[in-house]
């Protein structure tokens, strides 16, 4: 069955083009990372996640870059909704199917330390709320999303439980 895809006010409030060398990784992940920790109400390890996220999406599209067109700058965005901050990175390599990827062994199999390449794209599923990778011919793009509403006090996006209606619950003194 077809993902649906729900249309989400957004606002683009960055645009980075930075050339396809590893000096410039830090300063993406750091532009990134301050507009999650200015923008948004995220816990510092969230932010450290996305920050982690990102210098893999970004060593990924500078390898890419390098293979197909080393002048080719590395694209990054960020993206707001109320409830979410979308960070893209676009490369324009030759693009890849997410779907055929080799995936590693498990951890505690003695063959990952065999394992040397290919762990970036799982760790960027794992770090981050959402991650979609669109590859295409014209290269690839990789959108991670996390959920947290934002840092100015409104609450639009964060998520309520009464714990009146939990089994076993009590209030707190």
């Amino acid at each position: 069955m077809p993902e649906r895809r729900v249309a989400v006010d957004r606002e683009l409030v960055l645009q980075l083009d930075v050339p396809s060398r590893p000096e410039f990784i830090a300063v993406v992940r750091l532009v990134v990372a301050s507009l999650a920790s200015d923008r948004r109400a995220l816990a510092d390890e969230r932010i450290d996640d996305l920050k982690l996220a990102v210098s893999e999406a970004c060593t990924n599209a500078i390898e890419a870059n390098r293979s197909a067109n080393p002048a080719a700058p590395v694209h990054v965005e960020v993206w707001e909704a109320p409830d979410r901050m979308e960070v893209t990175v676009k490369d324009n390599g030759p693009g890849f199917d997410p779907a055929r990827l080799e995936h590693p062994p498990a951890v505690t199999d003695p063959q990952r330390l065999q394992f040397e390449r290919g762990l970036g794209i799982p760790l960027i599923r794992m770090l981050v709320d959402s991650a979609e990778f669109s590859g295409t011919d014209q290269g690839t793009v990789v959108r991670m999303t996390l959920f947290g509403g934002p840092a100015n006090g409104d609450d639009t996006g964060t998520i309520y439980m009464d714990a009146s209606k939990v089994q076993g619950a009590r209030p707190l003194d």
